[in-house]
């Protein structure tokens, strides 16, 4: 049974299962959150920059933060956020970390929020010395990423195009072999989740649902919710989704704070340990 763990978000995006508790970004409250499984939270990091969209994940046991607005990847240490790596201009949507310590950026390759015309966005590799550079481009709306276990394969959602789309990740972080993974139909796909069997749990926000997938597309479950799911992530045995009322690009509103955090049990957890 779906349990609510949390609500009066602001704008809940990119959670992450992290050292036993649940940690997600709050773009309008401008801050990254860890809450436990028995609903305590904390504000782990306030930004001081644009965060509409804010992503981040973990490298050694910091948080690794896309500030988008500034074209920048920012380390969060205790004595405050450092520059990671510059990733030039603007745009950037989700971030995945690889074991190597390398990780992935894609970008919508436009701004959604400010109304612009959709163009193609990319997909960039850094390097863990900070090194940049572009390692795939045509993708239609970027969202949620996730590396299989191994590091072999990268699965990126396209949102406008309703696909699950996989890359073979060479050794030195480049990317091959594209082909689409699953064609989700009507799904539109937004935050990804891949669990322990090689299944990935899909966010879709218009379906208002999150709906678990095998390659090839063959859905295996499928849960539907209230308003729009935005993202989702993986404990050992629960499924979180993060959800909230969808009014457009123009009704995005601070004050509304309908995001909510739901915790669902799976008998099929995490692929990797964060």
């Amino acid at each position: 049974m779906t349990e609510p763990l949390l609500d009066g978000i602001a704008f809940g995006e990119s959670p992450r299962w992290h050292d036993g508790r649940l940690w997600f970004a709050d773009w309008l409250a401008h801050e990254i959150v860890a809450v436990t499984p028995a609903g305590q939270r904390e504000v782990v990091f306030r930004a001081d920059f644009p965060t509409m969209p804010m992503c981040f994940d973990f490298l050694d046991g910091q948080p690794l933060v896309v500030s988008s607005s500034d074209g920048l990847l920012l380390r969060l240490t205790e004595s405050g956020p450092v520059t990671h790596a510059e990733l030039g201009e603007s745009g950037y949507n989700e971030i995945v970390v690889a074991r190597d310590g390398g990780c992935y950026v894609n970008g919508g390759g436009f701004d959604l929020m400010a109304g612009e015309d959709f163009r193609p966005g990319l997909v960039l590799h850094v390097s863990p010395a900070g090194e940049v550079r572009e390692v795939a481009d045509g993708i239609a709306f970027g969202n949620g990423m996730a590396l299989t276990p191994d590091g072999s394969t990268l699965i990126v959602a396209e949102s406008y195009a309703k696909r699950l789309t996989a890359f073979s990740v060479r050794p030195d972080g480049s990317l091959t072999g594209r082909r689409v993974w699953a064609d989700l139909g009507d799904g539109v796909p937004d935050g990804i989740a891949l669990d322990a069997s090689g299944a990935v749990w899909v966010s879709d926000v218009p379906n208002r649902s999150c709906t678990r997938v095998r390659e090839g597309g063959r859905v295996l479950e499928r849960l539907t919710f209230a308003h729009g799911c935005f993202a989702c992530a993986l404990s050992d045995d629960t499924l979180f989704v993060v959800t909230q009322e969808w009014r457009g690009v123009g009704g995005v509103d601070a004050a509304d704070r309908t995001g909510e955090i739901l915790a669902h049990p799976v008998p099929v957890g995490r692929s990797v340990l964060r």
